[in-house]
């Protein structure tokens, strides 16, 4: 099943690459919740090691590039993105050193390297959470950081219907589940919190940060209901996005 998940995920990201270029990268952290420019969650990252697992379109390592990193890594599922990230990075300037490969299998990134390892809403796509945040663990010094970002886990059990947000999942149910995207396949699995601060804690991480808040604009603004999944409606009654930040002991 997950060998399935992986080559279906892989084929659709390399068929929607191109218009999800330069989407959801670092300022941005996710949907409607603030963002680094008013979280700081990197700090100075001048000089320092970045590896971004699941980089995309390699927005967010040029977001970092900018800043001063030392050196900027990547890894990606998608061909079509890997394509994309070092066309990108290298007109911009950089030279990255990327992988074309799921994050649950380590292509040859080094050990022990990494002062951050970051994820701007692709971890959740892992098959296989546990050995990803072994991985990652594996490829931090001690002492280092990981960032990353994603659905909210309440976000697959609030439907909107009328003008009503209704309570209409199960938070345990934990199975994969297929949706579209630009009229391509896609699966991911529901996960509580629980499914990733066990594993990290497993893995070595002690949990520094959680995010779960919504931006104030969206808070201050009034909402008009919308039967979208990303609703601002949503939004101001729970966080439709998180952010963990936590340290390798």
């Amino acid at each position: 099943m997950q060998d399935e998940i992986l080559k279906q995920n892989k084929e659709a990201w390399d068929a929607i690459a191109d218009d999800w270029f330069g989407t959801t990268a670092l300022p941005t952290y996710g949907v409607l919740i603030p963002d680094e420019t008013e979280l700081n969650l990197f700090g100075d990252v001048k000089g320092k090691r970045l590896l971004d697992i699941g980089c995309g379109s390699g927005h967010s390592l040029k977001y970092h590039g900018d800043k001063g990193a030392s050196e900027l890594w990547g890894i990606d599922l998608s061909t079509k993105q890997i394509e994309n990230a070092n066309k990108f990075l290298q007109e911009s300037g950089y030279t990255p050193k990327l992988f074309n490969s799921p994050m649950e299998i380590n292509p040859g990134i080094p050990t022990g390297y990494f002062d951050i390892v970051y994820s701007i809403y692709a971890l959740g796509w892992t098959v296989d959470i546990e050995k990803t945040f072994c991985l990652i663990s594996s490829y931090l010094k001690q002492g280092g950081t990981l960032i990353f970002s994603w659905d909210h886990p309440f976000m697959h059990c609030i439907d909107i219907e009328e003008d009503k947000l209704v309570f209409d999942g199960n938070y345990f149910e934990v199975e994969p589940f297929t949706f579209q995207k630009g009229g391509k396949n896609l699966s991911a699995y529901n996960r509580r919190f629980s499914d990733y601060i066990n594993p990290l804690a497993r893995a070595g991480f002690a949990v520094e940060v959680l995010v779960e808040e919504t931006d104030k604009d969206t808070l201050e603004r009034e909402g008009e209901f919308r039967s979208t999944y990303y609703s601002p409606i949503k939004a101001k009654k729970f966080p439709l996005s998180f952010i963990i930040k936590a340290r390798k002991l």
